[in-house]
């Protein structure tokens, strides 16, 4: 059966819910009011339902309508798709690759995969998010990133372990809970300074397990590490990110009587798998090549 509704018409639909009016979907769309009034009139005509009743000063939508508005949210998605697996097959390689990663990732191996890549499409350009936990799959899910790594899939999404994630927590050799000459308890953390990762996410909801009575929030993980090395405050931090700062003896492990260090799982995550251009499909190849060449080498003792 051919398709009485078009694109357009689905479009006006959700643009009218996600706006939360015509006025505002009329502005997001850069159409008259009118028209998209007309858009959402013209569809429930040609379907013989009621997307919208008045509520009050608002419309709303109804079960029919609701029914509607997820369906299309799902058909707009595909046709996106469509456009733009099309475009990457016209134009060969992507104009643009978009990586998120969370900062607990190694920066200066991701920046190698990058000039890796670059060697063999120098006309791809990448735009790099550092990104932490809720932020990182925040911008997946609202399609702001072809690739991501993550320390957690969200549902929905493609992806494969990347590398094993060692986070320990450390304070500068002179810091007062290295001083108690004992194994700490979480009472002796709580009476410090605690150095928190903001999460990028839009909500911003830095959550801590420790709680301590002062906590500085910081916005990179860079940051952190260098307050943590200037002996003002203590915090988790992933061993490939402070391995210079522990060799330098600038931050030293701290004796927790428990969990000194946590073990967890990063992973490589596709933004859409299904639609990857041939850009996105190589980085990700790379990165898990050169993350694989790295991990060998840690093991084998050839890092510190």
């Amino acid at each position: 059966m051919t398709p009485r509704i078009t694109l357009e018409q689905w479009q006006a639909l959700v643009a009218v819910v996600d706006a939360g009016g015509y006025a505002q979907a009329a502005e997001r769309l850069h159409k008259s009011q009118s028209s998209v009034t007309y858009l959402v009139q013209k569809l429930e005509s040609l379907l013989g339902v009621k997307a919208f009743e008045i509520k009050g000063r608002k419309a709303a939508l109804t079960p029919a309508g609701e029914l509607l508005y997820r369906r299309a949210r799902v058909l707009l998605d595909e046709a996106a798709g469509i456009e733009k697996a099309a475009k990457s097959a016209s134009a060969g390689w992507e104009a643009e690759i978009r990586m998120a990663a969370e900062m607990i990732f190694p920066a200066w191996l991701l920046l190698k995969c990058f000039d890796k890549l670059n060697a063999e499409s120098p006309h791809t350009r990448i735009e790099y998010f550092e990104s932490v936990i809720a932020g990182t799959n925040e911008l997946l899910l609202t399609g702001s990133a072809d690739l991501a790594i993550t320390v957690q899939v969200p549902q929905g999404f493609t992806g494969a372990p990347l590398m094993p994630l060692r986070m320990m927590l450390v304070a500068h050799p002179e810091h007062p809970l290295h001083k108690l000459g004992r194994a700490l308890t979480m009472r002796d953390l709580r009476a410090h300074r605690q150095l928190v990762i903001r999460e990028t996410d839009t909500l911003r909801a830095t959550k801590t397990m420790i709680e301590a009575t002062q906590r500085w929030t910081l916005s990179h993980m860079s940051t952190a590490i260098f307050a943590a090395s200037m002996g003002l405050g203590y915090g988790w931090f992933p061993e490939e990110r402070i391995r210079g700062e522990l060799k330098e003896g600038e931050l030293k492990v701290l004796p927790l009587g428990e969990g000194a260090e946590r073990v967890g799982q990063l992973y490589l995550v596709y933004g859409d798998r299904e639609n990857a251009g041939p850009g996105t499909l190589r980085l990700a190849g790379i990165i898990h090549e050169m993350v694989k060449q790295e991990c060998a080498s840690a093991a084998g003792g050839t890092t510190s």
